[in-house]
């Protein structure tokens, strides 16, 4: 079961929180500008919309998709 205070904590991640979240899960190069929470997937994944600048391309907006395992405990982000 997912509680209530962490279901709040899984749909209000900021773009520091999910940067970091990526850091965790192996992606080391990324940094967000800004996160949006968009909702839940049918698989049950929270997904977000993230701003990053690109160095060719400038701003860029992205997908990012939060896992989270209720026997663990754990979250996992992946693009």
């Amino acid at each position: 079961m997912i509680t209530a205070e962490r279901l709040a904590e899984l749909t209000n991640y900021t773009a520091g929180a999910l940067t970091e979240a990526l850091a965790d899960s192996g992606y080391m190069d990324e940094t967000f500008l800004t996160a949006r929470f968009l909702g839940i997937t049918n698989g049950g994944q929270f997904c977000y919309q993230v701003q990053f600048e690109d160095e060719d391309q400038g701003l860029m907006f992205s997908k990012v998709f939060l896992t989270y395992n209720p026997t663990h405990g754990t979250v996992i982000a992946e693009y």
